[in-house]
């Protein structure tokens, strides 16, 4: 029996939230296959690293987001046939979150919000499958995880919050409904004695994300 050769990839689905709107890393291809389209920033897996490694590496080298502190964990693997026309490759897919992550160092990377990428960006590869995957993902742990933190700076108002989860899921939110809800879970939010006015108005409690793993009762998407 002949053993195929395939090569290993990581591909990187890095999330924030700038100027209000759910955006994503992507690279800027030059060259064949898919010239002049966008990518999600990666690479190959080298013999002698393990994949949370190569993720990490990638994140400094490819996306070019060293010493930033982003929640990084596998999305999926992603290995048919003809996903890449230069070779048989399987890719493994990380999905990566942090607040208001900053300009890469990399002239060809770029944040570009999802909505233009998926939409009508032209996208390399089986990418545009990898980053709405991303989302969905994103999407539907606001529901049972409290996620939602990783958006938001280490102290953060209700109001910020709420506007997290409006950006992710595209949906407007009822104020005194989140409030109730958002500080009812147990274990989700801790209050850290302190107040901001910068939401403007009057002076909002500021709060921390407290040890929840997931959330009780859940944060339901409300139904488009």
């Amino acid at each position: 029996m002949t053993v195929a050769r395939v090569a290993v990839t990581v591909d990187l689905v890095v999330l924030t939230v700038r100027e209000q709107q759910l955006s994503a890393l992507v690279w800027w291809r030059d060259r064949p296959p898919y010239a002049e389209s966008w990518s999600l920033p990666g690479g190959f897996v080298q013999l002698d690293e393990d994949l949370p490694v190569a993720a990490h590496r990638l994140m400094a080298e490819r996306a070019g987001l060293a010493d930033v502190r982003v929640h990084l964990e596998q999305l999926a693997t992603y290995g048919y046939p003809d996903r890449d026309p230069r070779q048989r490759v399987v890719s493994v897919a990380y999905l990566g979150l942090a607040p208001d992550l900053p300009a890469s160092t990399r002239a060809q990377v770029m944040w570009r919000p999802v909505a233009d990428l998926t939409e009508k960006g032209r996208i390399a590869f089986d990418h545009r499958r990898i980053l709405l995957d991303g989302v969905e993902r994103a999407r539907a742990k606001l529901e049972y995880s409290p996620l939602a933190a990783a958006f938001c700076p280490p102290e953060f108002t209700v109001a910020e919050l709420r506007r997290v989860y409006e950006i992710v899921w595209g949906h407007p939110l009822d104020p005194r409904n989140f409030h109730r809800k958002v500080t009812g879970a147990e274990g989700f939010l801790v209050p850290t004695g302190r107040t901001t006015t910068r939401d403007g108005g009057r002076p909002a409690r500021l709060y921390r994300r407290g040890d929840a793993e997931s959330l009780h009762p859940p944060m339901m998407r409300p139904s488009l």
